[in-house]
């Protein structure tokens, strides 16, 4: 168990959680939970899933650990936001998983392509046409010489999935589809910062992805245009029925999905879900509950709240009772 302050009780052998392990062990422990899981069919579940993955750079001989076998299942068509601190490892999940970056261990897999082992062509066509990608900076999702519409054509004509007609009339249909058809002629100059992340996201789903990925869309941009631009990907998502995954620090997106994970550390740390249901008045409520995540080796870890308020240090005490695990000072 491991709290979001770098406290730990143990690691799966044992050994102080205030160890970080190097390249090779993380390598062998993401290496045998994936033969271990090999066989069994939870593994293939969802959309897109992470099993045990792990990332490390090593730059003149330092390795610094992004993640560190962090896992996550997402399902086909769902709209998740992923929240955490700066070098928290959620970007560099984002990244693998968009086919920019290549894990050191574990498994990640988006459909049927298994990002750890393909090779540079493959990569390329999954980049193309598997997934979209939105960045935070409005300057580099679209090319400033061309005009919108020109914009969301090209990457349908560089894929060849369209052409002439058919890829100006799929552009507009995009482009009205998330509320800024009249920008169609115009350069990104010419257009407001919502106004170019909106056609960044009917770029991104140009050519028809199963999953569009966006880092930090609305960072550079004020609450109401914020606005605007989460809700184009709600419509992406809910009328093409593409898979969205959204790493956000702006707490108005996070609290309007069905579904938020936290990373802290390069580990899920928790969850949070949000339901709808019916009052006794027969009117409707959003219900929020927020969840530890608790992952295949049994490790979890504390909001830092409470360990701050309970004043938790270095170890504590498990008490095992009849529906709870009760977690004591030591």
């Amino acid at each position: 168990m491991t709290t979001d302050t770098g406290i730990g009780l143990a690691d799966p052998a044992g050994a102080p959680g205030r160890d970080v392990p190097d390249l090779a062990t993380l390598q062998a422990r993401a290496a045998q939970r994936a033969a271990d899981r090999a066989g069994g069919t939870d593994r293939l579940r969802g959309h897109l899933v992470c099993d045990g993955l792990v990332r490390i750079y090593k730059t003149e001989g330092v390795e610094v650990v992004a993640l560190q076998g962090l896992d996550l299942v997402v399902d086909r068509g769902e709209l998740l936001a992923i929240v955490g601190a700066s070098g928290s490892g959620k970007s560099t999940l984002l990244n693998i998983l968009s086919g920019l970056d290549v894990p050191t261990a574990g498994i990640a897999r988006v459909g049927e392509y298994d990002l750890l082992t393909m090779s540079a062509r493959k990569r390329l066509s999954y980049r193309r046409r598997m997934v979209g990608f939105v960045w935070q900076q409005t300057g580099r999702n679209l090319l400033p010489y061309l005009t919108a519409l020109e914009n969301v054509v090209t990457p349908m004509q560089l894929a060849g999935t369209r052409s002439g007609r058919a890829a100006k009339r799929r552009a507009m249909e995009l482009l009205d589809m998330v509320g800024v058809g009249y920008c169609a002629q115009r350069r990104p100059g010419q257009m407001s910062g919502g106004e170019q992340q909106r056609v960044a996201v009917a770029l991104a789903v140009a050519n028809d992805p199963e999953v569009l990925f966006a880092d930090e869309p609305t960072g550079e941009l004020d609450e109401s245009t914020a606005a605007d631009v989460f809700g184009a990907l709600q419509t992406i998502n809910a009328e093409l029925g593409v898979t969205v995954v959204v790493v956000t620090h702006d707490h108005n997106v996070a609290g309007q999905v069905r579904r938020t994970v936290a990373i802290r550390d390069g580990r899920l740390a928790s969850e949070v879900r949000r339901t709808s249901r019916q009052t006794e008045d027969g009117e409707t409520e959003l219900v929020t509950e927020e969840y530890a995540v608790l992952d295949r080796a049994g490790r979890m870890q504390l909001p830092g709240a409470f360990v701050e308020a309970l004043e938790l240090k270095d170890r504590v005490k498990l008490n095992l009772e009849t529906e709870h695990v009760e977690v004591r000072r030591g």
